[in-house]
């Protein structure tokens, strides 16, 4: 995959698999460099192969991140539909599975723009009582730049991919 020419389907991926998992996993590499993950809920990617996420839960990662700012996020279509049709064909439609490489930015105010996304996606589930406690408040998020795209590969089954 190549992250400027395929970002458009990269980027209609990671809302997919968003939409069927409600995360996204974040690998990094703690300070003792062992790998570890974090899932997101809050992952957003913008035009120009760099995202965001809101950071009020993560801990470790903001840590992982002053000793080494390199991530992996990686993307899985879990929808019933799209697997068991690719089971039935033995033949994806589509990426099962992304990952994104890239790099941490510092943390900082999240901008109106972007609390405005986060409260689009999670309007289906405004009103619930873990709405409030997950996406209530979010005040800060972390930028991450992108450098290279892969496609995770299952054989025959994503050849044509």
């Amino acid at each position: 995959m190549h992250i400027t020419q395929d970002w458009k389907k990269i980027r209609t991926h990671f809302n997919k698999s968003f939409s069927s998992n409600f995360h996204i996993s974040v690998a990094s590499v703690d300070t003792e460099n062992n790998p570890t993950v974090t899932p997101i809920g809050s992952l957003f990617l913008n035009d120009n192969q760099t995202g965001f996420y809101f950071e009020k839960f993560p801990k470790k990662l903001p840590q992982h991140a002053k000793k080494n700012k390199n991530v992996c996020l990686l993307g899985v279509n879990s929808s019933r539909f799209f697997w068991l049709g690719a089971l039935f064909k033995e033949k994806f439609s589509d990426y099962p599975a992304i990952k994104l490489y890239g790099k941490l930015g510092e943390r900082r105010l999240a901008t109106d723009q972007e609390t405005k996304r986060l409260n689009r996606r999670m309007r289906m589930t405004k009103g619930l009582k873990g709405n409030t406690y997950l996406w209530g408040k979010m005040e800060y998020v972390r930028d991450i730049n992108f450098t290279k795209a892969e496609k995770i590969n299952l054989g025959k089954m994503t050849a044509g991919l």
